[in-house]
């Protein structure tokens, strides 16, 4: 009896843990998805190509997407992008090969 009642607490411990994960990905999913918005609109993008583009920032900062999104969707409200995520959104921007075409590239006095 007590080691099903073990066997029972430990899957509930699990199943805890999993619920709380599954929570902050559905945080982090919908954060990453509003950065998408913002990427898309301040680069004039297709709606698949902000994906890209964030994942371009991230790999180029060696910052995770959570991160660089978090920072982003922050960036109309306050005005202020890291200088490091700046650069290399706009340097993810302005090259055909991420956006599938050229842009005009455009400032931080956009947001």
């Amino acid at each position: 009896m007590a080691v099903e009642r073990d066997d029972l607490l430990k899957e509930i411990a699990a199943l805890e843990e999993e619920v709380g994960q599954l929570r902050r990905a559905v945080v982090s999913h919908a954060v990453i998805d509003q950065a998408i918005g913002v990427v898309i609109t301040h680069g004039r993008l297709l709606p698949g190509q902000g994906w890209d583009v964030l994942r371009t920032v991230s790999q180029n900062t060696n910052t995770k997407v959570r991160l660089i999104a978090e920072q982003i969707v922050q960036w109309p409200y306050s005005g202020r992008l890291p200088e490091d995520i700046q650069q290399a959104l706009e340097a993810a921007l302005a090259r055909p090969a991420a956006t599938g075409r050229t842009r005009t590239p455009t400032t931080s006095a956009d947001f």
